[in-house]
């Protein structure tokens, strides 16, 4: 895709400023106790063998105090990720908490966040995730059938009532959770049951993530294919029949990640306004009422959010761990100087200047951006890419559309845009 060299106001106005940003820290790299047929971060053990040392003490210590230094805003969040990040033992997280008040000398707020598949969870956990304040991710896919069809372990047995447990776990002792749940193939047309499914656990934040990946068989795995380098499918490579990649088997389809939105929307604008959170409404909401959305994959630069691996290794963005786009390593390079580097900023700056002009001319970028560049497969009409699901988004965009100027309207007018259920019940002839 030809890229566009050019710099806004706005990003003058973001290189210029407080820095101010995130990293996915992964204290056992890609290490995990399941063997997910989806994932997208197992296959980085290619890089550095199936056995990867636990983040040393003397770098965690470092790395955090640099990690607090670094960022110039008085709010900042680490993200714990993997693998499965509960592998590096309570002990490591208790010293990572420790380390945080040592070093935040200028007394910032510090929130920790922890992604776990939750099948390790234990009353021991769940008492220092409440005890500091920990938000925990818990990646559930929905119903028995559904989740148990991707969510195995080693041996291919679906880990259900293991994860099930764990969130009954964090439900006991209070601890602040939202639910991860990957849109895959599986998902197709139950959109309202998987909604209610989660509902029905009291859950109140939900994230739904599609998976559009691209596959290739690898001799160093017999048994399974690897994840393309995203660069390598907006190159075209997929495109060149010998190349051997192909679409992943567990993709949703654009027609079916619509539809999954618009049934899971119909259910909440009826329901659960201000009662359940839903992180892409909450983003579709901010679009229509002009506020910078908070998720790098609908803003429009990114390269905010690094991967810290626990060799120290850095790397542009949690979905672009290749050699190619290593920034250095925290053991020899500063986070400022990486953050800071010529690489990164137009890592940031592609995601739009690589944008094609169908996507710049679309009615609804304002609201899109283009999402992220890890999924742009299709071809446009002039043969650049765009997101691969991106048809199914702007039905979704097109179907909340009404409601959510509703709601724009009420938080214009200082009150509350839960009225839009009432609003809706009677556009939908329900009153």
């Amino acid at each position: 895709m030809d890229k566009k060299n050019y710099i806004t106001f706005q990003d003058g106005i973001k290189l210029n400023g407080p820095k101010a940003f995130n990293a996915l820290t992964k204290p056992v790299g890609s290490v995990c106790n399941l063997a997910c047929k989806y994932c997208y971060y197992i296959d980085k053990e290619r890089f550095y063998g199936k056995h990867q040392p636990r983040m040393s003490d003397e770098m965690l210590e470092n790395y955090i105090k640099e990690y607090i230094q670094t960022n110039e805003i008085p709010e900042i969040t680490f993200c714990w990720h993997g693998g499965e990040p509960t592998l590096a033992g309570i002990d490591f997280f208790r010293k990572a908490v420790a380390f945080e008040r040592k070093y935040n000398t200028s007394n910032k707020k510090i929130i920790n966040s922890i992604q776990t598949n939750g099948t390790l969870l234990t009353d021991e956990w769940a008492n220092f995730f409440r005890k500091n304040r920990f938000l925990v991710g818990i990646s559930i896919d929905g119903p028995e059938d559904i989740y148990n069809s991707y969510r195995v372990n080693k041996a291919g047995k679906g880990m259900y009532k293991s994860v099930m447990k764990g969130l009954e776990i964090l439900k006991k002792h209070n601890v602040d959770y939202n639910i991860l749940c990957v849109v895959t193939n599986k998902s197709a047309g139950r959109g309202k049951e998987i909604y209610n499914f989660f509902k029905k656990q009291g859950a109140q934040f939900l994230q739904f993530l599609p998976c559009v990946d691209y596959l290739k068989k690898d001799e160093t795995y017999p048994d399974r294919a690897v994840i393309v380098d995203p660069i390598k499918i907006i190159a075209g490579e997929a495109e060149d029949p010998n190349s051997g990649i192909y679409p992943s088997p567990y993709n949703t389809t654009a027609e079916d990640y619509g539809q999954f939105l618009i049934d899971i929307f119909d259910e909440w604008v009826i329901n659960d306004v201000g009662k359940i959170f839903v992180q892409l409404f909450d983003l579709t909401l901010s679009s229509w009422c002009g506020i910078p959305p908070s998720v790098c994959a609908y803003r429009e630069t990114c390269g905010d959010v690094l991967a810290v691996e626990h060799n120290g290794d850095v790397f542009s963005c949690d979905h672009f761990v290749y050699p190619e786009h290593k920034l250095g390593n925290i053991q020899t390079n500063s986070i400022s100087e990486m953050l800071g580097s010529q690489q990164q900023i137009d890592f940031g700056i592609n995601k739009r200047n690589t944008l094609s002009r169908e996507c710049m001319r679309c009615e609804y970028y304002f609201a899109c951006r283009g999402e992220c560049p890890k999924h742009r497969h299709i071809d446009t009409i002039d043969g650049e890419k765009k997101f691969s699901l991106c048809e199914g988004l702007k039905a979704y965009y097109k179907h909340v559309d009404p409601y959510m100027s509703f709601m724009r309207d009420m938080l214009s007018q200082e009150k509350a845009p839960a009225l839009v259920m009432q609003w809706a019940r009677a556009a939908k002839g329900m009153l």
